[in-house]
């Protein structure tokens, strides 16, 4: 199945990929995908987290293979199905499934955020529902799945260890990011930074709403100097955000740093394209303490 559907920068949709496990339809963004093939035996890893089925070595290249059945608490997966194989925070991972339906393109705008859509199994690792006809699809949270088996794929909070008792900045930060753990861990890694004045929405669409109300009221320099954006969020993503900032002359010249897990070389051609002034990936969060430092100070002088 070809998953390099290219879509136009900053339109805020995005290709889903929709698979099944235990009869039940989810999804995972395209852009997240290196290729889709069938199930081969894996050799077990000793000691593993029970959601690790093995290892294997598709042309030389080590991937590790995940039972998504067993993440989402449906037992575990048989020999067959296929493998969803993924590259996002720098790593190749890939998630056994049963079956794939299709790609369907959507806008940002018509994901609904989890709540009483999903059931318990799904609560906390799904990152918005798609409504399709009479049927739901379920946005599964990979990286948190990731971040729960292994914790130190996720954010390195010990590179902030560091950059204690620096001095306090009051340069405004604007942020957006819809895990609410990612949100929580930026913050208080930007705190601990000495970055106190911060104000951190959930998706592209509040910060931007942000950022329309202080254009409205005259304090654009008051409330928002630098800008720091995920890129997958429902109602706007960060691309979208990127682009509306930066083909506006009152916004353009704010330092605007896209931090995601979806960093790879196609989409660092789409935040250049766009405009912003830079883009790391999610672990990297001692990276994007001295980024924020540079361009402050760049765009200070």
């Amino acid at each position: 199945m070809d998953t390099k559907i290219l879509l136009e920068n900053g339109t805020n949709e995005l290709e889903v990929l929709e698979f099944t496990i235990d009869g039940n339809a989810y999804g995972i963004n395209v852009a997240k995908i290196k290729e889709i093939i069938n199930y081969q035996p894996v050799t077990p890893v000793p000691n593993s987290h029970p959601s690790i089925e093995g290892i294997f070595m598709p042309r030389d290249t080590m991937i590790t293979a995940i039972d998504l059945r067993n993440c989402l608490q449906r037992g575990f997966s048989e020999e067959g199905g296929l493998f969803i194989v993924t590259n996002f925070n720098k790593l190749n991972i890939a998630f056994h499934v049963d079956a794939v339906v299709g790609i369907h393109r959507v806008s940002w705008k018509d994901i609904i955020k989890p709540g009483a859509t999903v059931s318990t199994t799904e609560d906390g690792i799904s990152t918005g529902v798609i409504k399709m006809g009479n049927k739901l699809i379920i946005i599964l949270d990979f990286e948190k799945i990731i971040t729960d088996i292994n914790p130190e794929t996720g954010l390195k909070m010990t590179e902030i260890d560091s950059l204690v008792n620096r001095q306090r900045c009051d340069v405004p930060i604007l942020l957006a990011e819809d895990s609410v753990l990612l949100n929580k861990m930026i913050v208080d890694s930007l705190k601990k930074a000495g970055y106190t004045n911060l104000i951190h929405t959930e998706n592209g669409q509040e910060a931007y709403n942000v950022i329309l109300e202080c254009k409205k009221e005259g304090t654009l320099k008051e409330h928002v100097g630098c800008i720091i954006t995920d890129i997958e969020m429902p109602e706007m993503d960060g691309h979208h955000l990127t682009k509306l900032v930066k083909s506006d002359d009152e916004t353009k010249d704010i330092p605007l740093i896209i931090f995601s897990s979806l960093i790879n070389e196609e989409m660092r051609r789409k935040g250049e394209a766009l405009g912003a002034d830079a883009q790391l990936t999610k672990p990297e969060i001692g990276n994007l303490v001295r980024t924020i430092d540079e361009l402050i100070m760049k765009a200070q002088l």
